[in-house]
């Protein structure tokens, strides 16, 4: 596996300017461009807001509902993007596939990066929306933001490329992850708070991953604490999963070209 990274690492030249195409093919004509990279997730939040403060109002702990449920909203809509992209990019690119030598990894992987950059675009908004409401920031809690960044890269990168290999042979992977997406946003804590959640559960609920990804972020930025325990549990079933998915990539990639 380490040869494997290694040849990605050494192809490094290759995934940036595959990582550039596909941020200029997604916005080049575009009239919007980068704002795309904001609609979405503040969209989404604003809708939430109205119903979450008018209707049913939830508790957030004296957190006003939008910074709370924009902190999470941003790493999630990173999440779905990334793996939707990543799950095509071998698929719709099978005639370079077949044709050049390559790391195939590569594809998937710069599919998360140009995703990587709209997740830094979209953090944007929370920046103002932070000052707005006047939510104080702990630099000594920053210094984890890198550390729950990576943990969900891995957890992107070990279900991307294995979406992205079994895509190739399965066309019901696409309609299976939009249904698994729908699903795993309400099982994870995105509009809601996790105190909702039965105490006697939790343990359970952490066993999802993003569960802990996402309360790590609001304990950072908004709470202004470290992780707590439930970030390690993220840390191991993302790895886990990364090392998983990239053995089952490698496992098939040899037959990628048989399949054009």
């Amino acid at each position: 596996m380490l040869l494997e990274m290694k040849s990605v690492v050494s192809a490094r030249d290759l995934l940036l300017a595959w990582t550039g195409r596909n941020v200029r093919a997604r916005y080049q004509q575009s009239a919007l461009g980068w704002l795309w990279a904001l609609i979405q997730p503040v969209a989404s939040v604003l809708m939430f807001t109205l119903i979450f403060t008018r209707f049913v109002p939830v508790d957030t702990g004296g957190i006003p509902y939008i910074v709370f449920s924009y902190v999470a909203m941003v790493p999630w809509t990173f999440l779905a993007a990334s793996l939707s992209d990543m799950s095509n990019s071998l698929v719709y690119n099978m005639g370079l596939v077949a044709k050049i030598y390559f790391p195939r990894e590569i594809l998937p992987i710069a599919a998360m990066l140009a995703r990587l950059l709209d997740f830094f675009v979209a953090s944007l908004v929370l920046i103002v929306l932070m000052v707005i409401y006047r939510v104080p920031l702990v630099w000594e809690a920053l210094i984890w933001l890198p550390v729950i960044l990576a943990v969900q890269i891995a957890l992107i990168l070990g279900l991307g490329i294995a979406l992205a290999s079994m895509n190739v042979f399965y066309r019901d992977v696409q309609p299976m992850l939009t249904l698994g997406i729908q699903l795993w946003f309400y099982a994870s804590p995105i509009i809601y708070p996790v105190d909702l959640v039965p105490e006697s559960m939790r343990t359970f609920y952490y066993l999802n991953p993003m569960a802990g990804i996402l309360e790590s972020y609001r304990a950072v930025l908004i709470h202004g604490s470290m992780p707590g325990s439930y970030l390690a549990t993220s840390a191991f079933g993302s790895v886990l999963i990364l090392v998983i998915g990239y053995w089952l990539f490698k496992r098939v990639e040899f037959l990628f070209a048989d399949l054009v």
